[in-house]
């Protein structure tokens, strides 16, 4: 998936999940890759669901439908895992497991 973008803002071009690691490829040739532990919603959800996910304004973030997450490129280069506070991850894994149990 190709993305154009003004050449001063970092665009995503790739984005690659793996059981431990979140990777992603930028426009300008660049690779950025993080522990996946910095994104608990992301650590929590299936292979199935990581690997659902769509460039949000052009390029600059990627979200999971999902598994309800956004990341930005700024906060990726930057070095930020997600800002999500302890008590919203409880409250998104309670609901997560409790839907698991309806099915």
């Amino acid at each position: 998936m190709s993305v154009s973008n003004d050449s001063r803002r970092p665009a995503i071009q790739n984005v690659a999940v793996s059981t431990d690691t979140l990777s992603v490829d930028l426009v300008d040739g660049r690779s950025i890759s993080v522990p996946l532990g910095w994104y608990p919603r992301l650590s929590h959800g299936t292979a199935k669901e990581r690997k659902s996910w769509r460039l949000i304004a052009q390029g600059e973030g990627i979200h999971w439908p999902e598994l309800d997450e956004d990341v930005s490129v700024e906060n990726l280069l930057a070095g930020r895992a997600s800002g999500e506070s302890q008590s919203s991850f409880q409250r998104w894994l309670a609901g997560r497991n409790a839907r698991k149990k309806s099915r």
